[in-house]
């Protein structure tokens, strides 16, 4: 994959002409969402519980096609204090079969972020669309790397139980065998924690489960400000539809458990969030809407 792209005055450099970062102060945190990209998901996928006729509506409310996405792949770097963490690393480029995604490398480039400085991974999960930038040399992080993953979830893919997904035929195997390979490959650099780490001031890994069952969030303070990366907590139909179980999620109803906990919270206390598959840049807020939720997108800030 090449990491020239035509800007639009015709000169040939790493930056693009649609957007593919956003920078978001929290307090003295520095934060950059990163778009790796986007993925194909068949639509049915999103919410294999619900009636056919109510996803299809929900998707034309929504202008979307009913029948094949793009699932935005979402990737924040967090700069606090002396360290630099990368949150989840986007699916990376050794998949060819998805072409639209992989973007992670050429796009920290871009942003100027050399990948020797950052300090510490923080994984929500090890599904490969969040650790397969990680698998080889893509991003070519340095050798004393920390990684923080929930401990649940490193034993989960010792011997991952599929039973309770509605996945595509062959995505078992393909997330088994990218796990298996992260596991192998970084067992030595793995900074387990049960259920709350502090990675760096102000950064906090919380294992909530669910989806899988070390899956995790990240929420972010400094000065009074806060945010919450969400991982694959919330989905952007989850608003509307808390209860619709994604094809994903290995326990769906403690996952929907997880979510409805997490946008009450969110809409109590105002704090931004951003999740991986929410459209880029994601940031927004949570606002109830009866029995559901309602996602305001934040100003771009410029």
């Amino acid at each position: 994959m090449s990491s020239e792209n035509r800007s639009h005055d015709g000169k040939t450099g790493l930056d693009e002409l649609v957007p593919s970062r956003y920078a978001q102060q929290v307090g003295d945190i520095e934060v950059l969402v990163i778009s790796d990209g986007v993925l194909p998901i068949g639509a049915e996928t999103i919410a294999y519980n619900a009636a056919p006729a109510d996803l299809a509506a929900w998707l034309d409310d929504m202008f979307l096609p009913p029948d094949v996405l793009d699932w935005p792949l979402n990737v924040v770097v967090v700069r606090s204090g002396d360290q630099t963490v990368l949150i989840d690393a986007g699916l990376g480029s050794e998949f060819p079969d998805f072409q639209q995604t992989g973007r992670l490398a050429m796009r920290l480039a871009a942003a100027g972020i050399d990948t020797a400085s950052v300090t510490d991974v923080v994984l929500t999960h090890l599904h490969m669309d969040h650790i397969g930038g990680l698998l080889g040399d893509g991003l070519g992080l340095r050798p004393d790397l920390r990684v923080h993953v929930a401990a649940a979830e490193a034993e989960f893919w010792e011997s991952p139980d599929f039973s309770h997904t509605s996945m595509p035929t062959g995505v078992p195997d393909a997330l088994r065998s990218a796990a298996t390979r992260f596991l192998e490959e970084y067992r030595g650099r793995l900074q387990p924690f049960e259920t709350e780490h502090e990675v760096a001031p102000g950064v906090v890994a919380s294992r909530t489960g669910g989806h899988t069952p070390g899956h995790s969030v990240v929420r972010l303070a400094s000065g009074g400000d806060r945010l919450t990366f969400a991982g694959d907590a919330v989905f952007q139909v989850a608003f509307d539809h808390p209860d619709w179980f994604n094809g994903f999620e290995h326990d769906p109803e403690e996952a929907a458990r997880v979510r409805v906990r997490l946008l009450q919270e969110l809409a109590a206390n105002r704090e931004a969030l951003v999740a991986t598959h929410l459209p880029f840049p994601s940031i927004c807020h949570v606002a109830t809407a009866g029995n559901a939720f309602r996602c305001v997108p934040a100003v771009w800030d410029f």
